[in-house]
């Protein structure tokens, strides 16, 4: 009836809000780029299908607006939330990837099957995308650990234990499923439990050049930014180097989640998937120009901006430094667009105007939530402009720390990277 049906799908709307968070504050502790923008987009995808399923408990208890708590689902929402407290990086995707992501796809298939496609046709409509886009994800995790048990077999014990005590209680439990919530399980979390800390430094891709600052431009204003191909080039390290943005997007959003409504996990949850689409961008264009990967410098000093020893607020520094960059950079996408197009670039053409989009959002993103955040924190929401400001002494100050070796270093890989782009194009 109604109202069952209400519960189940709050249940289903809990377990997405937990994976997605989970999923996000883990995006700045793994290396690879392939899953660092993965993630992000499989974090939208979760907020998609946790807005409908929100949206369509409402409907069906009309007219309640009311969205308690976990309810009579407590055990098993504790026991997905406890999978963020994962012991290391494995154990965090075997545990998602080989027991929770399945044990929802199933809830899913199960209710699809038990429910009534004409009285709960909204609902099969999104559960049955929910279901593919599940599909692709097991797929997705499944690649990634079997790539990464044949590169560090160490650490697998571990996580093959985490998982498999994760799967024991979520058993015992009852699984997802379409019954009855399950008797509680003895509190705490599953033995080998790590508690969460947002990471101080954000792993990096190893294909890559590794650096702090990835263009001299950033250290010395007398590098030229540059006009044709090395402001083609330089755009797409750029949008590449966005990867710290999906960072900050994941770290925040996870951050915030129990502080702030539920429509700010949605708009973040949006907004990390965007910039892990900018990044994507800029790894693309220098592909399609067949730059080899360890010559192209991935940077770490804008995330870390906000995580020094004397940063502060680690999560409302990213907030802050994410705000500070979308509203500075916001006025050149246009003209570079133009730009581009006159190079006869119509893919860096088409990657800005979306950018350009992209951040007009975003800006209204920061700007309405850095207000909120601090209201809510009792102070005043006007001052979210000094906030902004704030994080943009963190860069700037974080910046005069480049040593003089690192600025040679810098130098040497971008006129290496320009020259080699000039042979290959």
């Amino acid at each position: 009836m109604r109202l069952d049906t209400a519960q189940l799908l709050k249940r289903f709307f809990f377990a997405e809000r937990s994976l997605l968070v989970s999923e996000a504050s883990w995006i700045p502790a793994i290396a690879p780029m392939e899953i660092k923008t993965n993630l992000a987009r499989y974090v939208w995808q979760s907020a998609e299908t946790a807005n409908s399923l929100r949206e369509r408990v409402f409907e069906l208890r009309f007219p309640s607006r009311m969205m308690e708590d976990e309810g009579n689902d407590r055990a098993l929402i504790a026991l997905f939330e406890a999978v963020r407290d994962s012991p290391s990086v494995p154990a965090f995707l075997v545990s998602l990837g080989t027991v929770l992501l399945p044990a929802v796809r199933d809830a899913y298939q199960s209710y699809l099957k038990a429910s009534d496609l004409i009285a709960d046709g909204p609902t099969h409509r999104f559960l049955t995308l929910a279901i593919a886009e599940k599909n692709e994800q097991i797929s997705g995790f499944k690649s990634w650990i079997e790539a990464a048990r044949s590169q560090n077999s160490q650490l697998w014990p571990e996580a093959d234990a985490w998982s498999n005590e994760v799967g024991k209680r979520l058993s015992a439990l009852g699984g997802v499923g379409v019954e009855s919530a399950a008797p509680l399980l003895p509190a705490g979390l599953p033995p080998g439990a790590k508690p969460y800390s947002i990471p101080l430094h954000p792993a990096r891709d190893p294909r890559f050049w590794p650096c702090r600052f990835y263009w001299p431009d950033i250290v010395d204003p007398s590098y030229p930014y540059g006009e044709g191909l090395q402001l083609q080039l330089r755009s797409a390290i750029s949008h590449l180097n966005e990867v710290w943005a999906v960072e900050a997007g994941g770290v925040i959003l996870s951050a915030f989640a129990d502080i702030l409504p539920w429509e700010w996990i949605y708009n973040s949850a949006r907004w990390t998937y965007d910039e892990s689409r900018h990044c994507r961008m800029g790894y693309e264009r220098l592909m399609a120009w067949k730059l080899d990967p360890s010559w192209i410098p991935l940077g770490t000093y804008i995330y870390e901006s906000a995580t020094t020893v004397d940063a502060g607020d680690i999560a409302l520094n990213l907030l802050g430094v994410l705000f500070f960059f979308e509203t500075k950079n916001i006025r050149h996408k246009p003209e570079r667009a133009r730009l581009f197009h006159s190079y006869g670039d119509s893919l860096s053409e088409h990657d800005m105007d979306f950018d350009w989009a992209d951040e007009t959002i975003h800006a209204s993103y920061g700007k309405r939530w850095l207000k909120e955040l601090l209201a809510i924190r009792g102070q005043d929401p006007s001052s979210y402009e000094e906030v902004r400001k704030h994080c943009e002494k963190l860069v700037r100050d974080y910046v005069r720390t480049v040593t003089p070796s690192e600025i040679t270093a810098l130098k040497t890989a971008a006129d290496l990277l320009i020259h080699k782009a000039k042979q290959l194009r």
